[in-house]
């Protein structure tokens, strides 16, 4: 086996979360290694959209997490290039007039938490998007909404880090020593040996909780995406339909799709979003494809005439709260958690890469951490 190497923390994870707990913990002083069984952004990461939303959180600690990581994304966009940071921009758009009631109630309560937001008429919805249906009661827009390609923004925030990098090797065990503290993992190549482990292991962060001896009901929340044929910008911000919202906020195991539609600075349009709990089930939902592109078209009735190229889909990692766990584990000294984000870990990443640092370097955190404590009462979660 290779020399041991003597490092501040191990990181398990090369997704997003992964890499900005990397980045921050670097920029803090310390030096980290960070470990994946697969390749940088093979996981849920390699998947996603690249949202980084505040639109569709309610005020609490997910959004006060979304502010902090805006923030942080935005100054990430001036020191990485070619992450494709686009600040474009959301309109979340009411059907009905009783809908566009129940937006406005919730767009207030946003704004009371620091999000900016501004109600959209039905008059003036083309100006913002010349393509959308006819009909819709209104919407509203949000400026801090924006994207980034999630693998290039997970690579740049890792070579930035400057961080050990060792893919393609599973972590077998959690080391510890005589008191139960972390002192490092082992791989089949080698042992890393450190005083903190962070468990970035996204959907798969319950199996590494269980190999710390401790747990996390890490559940898997399947979502397709379709990708459109390249076009001219025919939608030019990040837009859904206002039940979305319910969707992220729901606990059903069965079904649920609600159109998010985007274009790309490379011209193809981007198509999600769908969520059931499935397990690991890798296979093709021909009715989450239906769903997804009938309600695209209702929309953007041009989609209709466009061709899909390609779809996608990964796993969410799913807490039964819809919070995830950030920082460190009172039950196993020296282990710390950064998972459970399901369909916003890119979103969140900045801001959990900087509270698990804090901690990590014994410095005051960006913000309170104590909302995602990773021991918190869950409740009774099974399996669908």
């Amino acid at each position: 086996m290779p020399k041991r190497h003597s490092l501040d923390a191990v990181i398990i994870g090369a997704g997003v979360v992964g890499a900005a707990c990397a980045f921050y913990a670097a920029r803090s002083g310390l030096s980290v290694a960070v470990v994946d069984r697969g390749p940088v952004a093979g996981g849920t990461t390699g998947a996603g959209e690249g949202n980084l939303l505040v639109s569709d959180k309610e005020a609490g600690p997910e959004l006060d997490l979304a502010l902090l990581s805006t923030r942080l994304w935005r100054e990430l966009a001036g020191e990485l290039p070619d992450t494709e940071y686009e600040p474009k921009g959301g309109l979340v758009v009411a059907p009905d007039e009783a809908t566009l009631k129940a937006l406005r109630a919730y767009a207030e309560g946003q704004r009371a938490a620091g999000v900016e937001n501004t109600e959209v008429t039905a008059d003036r919805l083309h100006d913002l998007e010349p393509h959308l249906a006819p009909g819709l009661a209104g919407a509203f827009h949000y400026p801090q909404d924006a994207q980034v390609q999630p693998a290039k923004a997970a690579a740049r925030l890792l070579a930035a880090s400057g961080a050990e990098v060792y893919l393609g090797e599973q972590v077998t065990e959690i080391l510890t020593d005589a008191t139960g503290a972390v002192r490092g993992v082992r791989t089949p190549r080698r042992e890393l040996l450190a005083p903190a482990v962070v468990n970035a292991a996204g959907t798969w962060g319950g199996e590494i909780a269980r190999l710390a001896g401790t747990h996390l009901p890490v559940l898997p929340r399947r979502g397709f995406v379709l990708v459109t044929e390249p076009l001219p910008r025919v939608v030019r911000h990040k837009v859904y339909a206002a039940d979305y919202v319910a969707d992220v906020a729901s606990d059903s195991a069965s079904l649920q799709s609600s159109a998010v539609v985007e274009g790309t600075p490379s011209g193809p349009v981007l198509i999600g979003a769908t969520r059931e709990r499935v397990g690991f089930d890798r296979s093709l939902s021909t009715e989450a494809l239906r769903r997804l592109a009938a309600q695209a078209q209702g929309l953007f009735p041009i989609l209709a005439e466009v061709d899909v190229q390609r779809v996608y889909h990964g796993f969410r990692p799913y807490l039964p709260d819809h919070l995830p766990a950030v920082g460190a584990d009172p039950r196993v000294p020296g282990l710390h958690h950064a998972c459970g984000h399901e369909g916003a870990g890119i979103g969140l990443a900045p801001g959990t890469g900087a509270i698990v640092a804090a901690r990590l370097a014994g410095t005051e955190p960006p913000m309170d951490p104590a909302p995602f404590r990773p021991d918190r009462d869950f409740g009774e979660e099974t399996e669908a």
